[in-house]
């Protein structure tokens, strides 16, 4: 049974910075691009961020030169390091194979930005 496990959400203030980290109980990772996605409250699921098997990434635009994606297939994990965070940044955070797959799904993380 495939299981990803978010973790490293938290409340921060704006500007600040977060780390979050998905680990699958499976060897998902050495075959497939990862995906991190996200949905604030009243809002569609938005892919934020994807990293391919050989390192190849992807951002929206919302989070380009803000948000580093990263992966370590040795430990099954894939990460999200996040900088200079805004309010609107406010959502729940859940990793994915890409495209995402809805069996998938974890708990995801909570990520809230706020003063």
């Amino acid at each position: 049974q495939v299981q990803l496990v978010e973790s490293g959400g938290g409340l921060v203030q704006p500007g600040g910075s977060l780390r979050l980290s998905c680990t699958a109980s499976s060897f998902i990772f050495s075959f497939n691009t990862m995906g991190w996605y996200r949905r604030a409250p009243g809002k569609q699921r938005e892919l934020v961020a994807t990293i391919a098997n050989d390192g190849t990434t992807t951002y929206a635009d919302s989070v380009k030169g803000r948000f580093t994606i990263s992966r370590d297939n040795a430990k099954n994990t894939v990460y999200l390091q996040m900088s200079s965070l805004r309010p609107e940044d406010t959502a729940v955070y859940k990793c994915n194979v890409h495209p995402m797959r809805p069996a998938y799904w974890g708990q995801g993380t909570q990520v809230t930005v706020s003063s």
